[in-house]
């Protein structure tokens, strides 16, 4: 393939990527819009495969091979609750790919660049590397915490900040020693700033607490996509830039609605500290009441005779993969006339989207589900709201605790329709380790339970 074709071919695929990046903002246009991805992306690979600048196809195609016998084997084996560790361990690769691509193309004994050129260059190599150290280090440790393999309690180090500019001072004097030598001999700098990179990484994703870790994807997410665009810079591909763009800035802008969604600075999330595990009444005022239990048979008199029913889906329906029965159960009241959605909080689960997919997963209909603004204001003309492993994000501590690890955050107002069921497996604290004084309001009853299994007997009292 010539290299104006490849050119015409890169024009193309990057169309398809912001097209699919549009279908992906909504619900009903995300199937084509995934389509368009993956066109785009087969277009992409074909065209560089083909290009001129490939000699040697063995290495690639065994390559190619591998990558994509893992991505077969984890698309089938991985179940949607693990989505989130995927995808960040999804993004450590860009960023460990970024760094070989940085040290290949520095010790490339063929590229031989001088003056101005050479400081471009070596720049472009230096930048991209940091931004995937960072990224590579930073994702490996959010798969910790959200695989549950590391502890979701930030680590709050003494002078953290000072910590973090240290770190960003040295990288920035290595660069200036990188830049001095001359045939490659500036190693000992790169290895040097990787090291702090790496370091900066772990540090930066261990101060940042539980409650902040859909956010840290996203703003992962982000980071990977300017390590590719890096990428993109020292391989002088114009496609890697503009994709890399692309997926940096929407992640970018991702993190930022998010960080509105729940009133946080998206400083002082990287600052972390946010979501300490502690929980409750240290933290805030200790919850006061009675928890009331009640039975699945009395969940479902509950929502026979409401007319207006909002459920609130939560990590815990993901974790007892309960939303087809969810479904069953949604699809059964409407029949019956009862009005049905499904109010969706920007952050619930664990990673941007999570409660859209499952729902998606089971076919609930798109145009019942509603995000929070959306819906919010409904609550008070509510007779049921079923809370299914929601936590914090339907925590009234937020509105009414001003000493609350979250207070200011926007949360779903279920305490103020007639009636809020909420499910859990038991009384402990969320994600974020802040006690819930919902669970101790007059008008609300706690399901405990798996999430499926009283479900399915939720639906079992409906159909009798």
């Amino acid at each position: 393939m010539s290299e104006g074709l490849v050119t015409v071919s890169y024009i193309a695929a990057t169309i398809l990527f912001i097209l699919s990046l549009g279908g992906l903002s909504n619900p009903e246009t995300a199937r084509r819009g995934n389509f368009y991805g993956i066109l785009g992306m087969a277009i992409a690979i074909l065209a560089t495969v083909t290009g001129p600048k490939v000699t040697s196809y063995v290495p690639i195609i065994v390559a190619m091979t591998i990558g994509g016998g893992v991505g077969i084997y984890a698309a089938k084996k991985v179940k949607m609750t693990e989505m989130p560790e995927l995808v960040a361990l999804m993004h450590s690769l860009v960023g460990l790919a970024a760094v070989l691509v940085g040290y290949a193309n520095y010790i490339d004994p063929t590229a031989v660049f001088s003056g101005v050129e050479k400081t471009i260059h070596e720049v472009e190599i230096y930048v991209g590397v940091l931004i995937g150290a960072v990224t590579f280090s930073g994702s490996v440790i959010a798969f910790g915490k959200l695989s549950g393999k590391i502890n979701g309690k930030p680590m709050l180090l003494p002078a953290r900040h000072i910590l973090n500019l240290g770190l960003l001072v040295a990288a920035i004097i290595l660069g200036k020693w990188f830049l001095t030598f001359e045939d490659h001999g500036g190693l000992l700098p790169l290895l040097l700033m990787t090291g702090i990179a790496l370091t900066f990484g772990v540090h930066m994703v261990m101060a940042i607490g539980g409650a902040d870790m859909p956010v840290v994807v996203s703003m992962l997410n982000s980071y990977s996509g300017w390590a590719a665009s890096a990428t993109g810079f020292m391989l002088s591909n114009d496609l890697l830039i503009v994709t890399g763009a692309l997926v940096g800035s929407s992640g970018a802008i991702l993190s930022y609605i998010m960080c509105k969604a729940m009133n946080r600075r998206f400083l002082a999330v990287i600052a972390g500290g946010f979501g300490t595990g502690g929980g409750s009444a240290a933290a805030g005022m200790a919850p006061e009441g009675e928890v009331q239990p009640i039975s699945a048979e009395e969940t479902a008199e509950f929502l026979r005779n409401a007319r207006n029913v909002i459920i609130v889906p939560g990590y815990g329906m993901a974790v007892a993969q309960a939303q087809h029965t969810v479904f069953e159960i949604t699809k059964l009241l409407r029949e019956k006339g009862v009005n049905v959605r499904f109010a969706i909080h920007p952050v619930a689960g664990r990673m941007p989207g999570h409660m859209n997919v499952l729902l998606a997963e089971a076919r609930v209909p798109y145009d019942i589900v509603l995000e929070m603004d959306e819906i919010n204001e409904d609550f008070p003309e509510t007779d049921v709201a079923m809370v299914i492993g929601a936590n914090d994000i339907v925590n009234p501590a937020a509105q009414e605790d001003p000493n609350s690890p979250i207070a200011g955050m926007p949360v779903l107002e279920v305490w103020k329709a007639k009636t809020s069921i909420v499910m859990k497996r038991s009384m402990a604290s969320g994600y974020a380790g802040v006690d819930n004084p919902l669970f101790y309001k007059e008008n609300n009853k706690m399901l405990f339970g798996d999430a499926k299994k009283m479900l399915d007997e939720v639906l079992k009292y409906l159909q009798g």
